[in-house]
């Protein structure tokens, strides 16, 4: 996959895909979707959400950044894809560490970066690419989830320091993020409407989209989607079955 722009000079670089994520535990991040599905059955769900934001790392074919949240992860992060580059997060809300991650790998070198998270794991290369090709002609790219956030976001230029006060974890962040960067005078795009996973419906919608899906990992995660649906439709149906049986109980 060539994501030279035509016409562009042959040492045009290709944008750094960075991973911002939180090492998977019971209890850490997911905090809506563990509360319908239980802490273990989301962090199961969650390490394989990571696995499948890592497989997409490995096929990118420019450079990539793994960003954990806390430092002690760093070196379990390495061990993940040693072929990354390993920047820890910063403190503070999103906003403030995506700022602060921005501005050192900027100082790095990094030019042109692409930045996930890991609970978006019906993202294809379709989505990738086409961002990487809008950022051709657009200081600012974003794909735009449904839930009125975004799964990527993409820029060739710092992002506005009025990133740390946009309103994050709400439907109203897609469109502060364009507006933002377009008050600090970046152009900016959207491109491929997509999702992330926050409640158990989202899970229903990614079963579905997942069953066509070859890629190794997403197979997996389609394998304990279905098995923890088959645990929770056993589970309802037994406690039926002792309602209706009390003699049972």
């Amino acid at each position: 996959m060539s994501l030279l722009h035509p016409g562009s000079s042959s040492d045009t670089v290709t944008p750094t895909l960075v991973l911002i994520f939180k090492r998977p535990k019971p209890g850490q991040g997911k905090q809506r979707l563990a509360a319908d599905i239980g802490l273990d059955s989301a962090c199961q769900l969650a390490e394989h959400f990571l696995s499948c934001a890592l497989a997409d790392l490995r096929d990118w074919p420019g450079p990539v950044v793994l960003s954990p949240a806390m430092d002690e992860d760093c070196e379990w992060a390495g061990q993940l894809l040693p072929e990354a580059e390993v920047v820890v997060q910063s403190d503070g809300n999103l906003g403030h560490r995506i700022l602060a991650l921005d501005h050192d790998l900027r100082n790095r070198g990094h030019r042109s970066l692409i930045y996930i998270g890991s609970d978006a794991p019906m993202l294809k290369p379709i989505h990738f690419q086409t961002v990487a090709e809008a950022l051709h002609q657009q200081s600012v790219v974003v794909c735009p989830a449904t839930d009125g956030g975004v799964t990527i976001m993409a820029s060739r230029s710092p992002w506005p320091e009025t990133l740390e006060q946009l309103p994050w974890s709400t439907d109203q962040l897609g469109q502060a993020l364009l507006d933002s960067c377009q008050q600090a005078g970046l152009s900016t795009g959207s491109v491929l409407s997509s999702y992330d996973i926050d409640q158990q419906p989202d899970l229903i919608r990614l079963r579905q989209d997942l069953r066509d899906d070859s890629r190794a990992e997403r197979r997996q995660l389609l394998a304990l989607i279905e098995q923890l649906q088959t645990h929770e439709i056993n589970a309802v149906k037994s406690d039926n079955e002792k309602q209706n049986n009390p003699v049972l109980t």
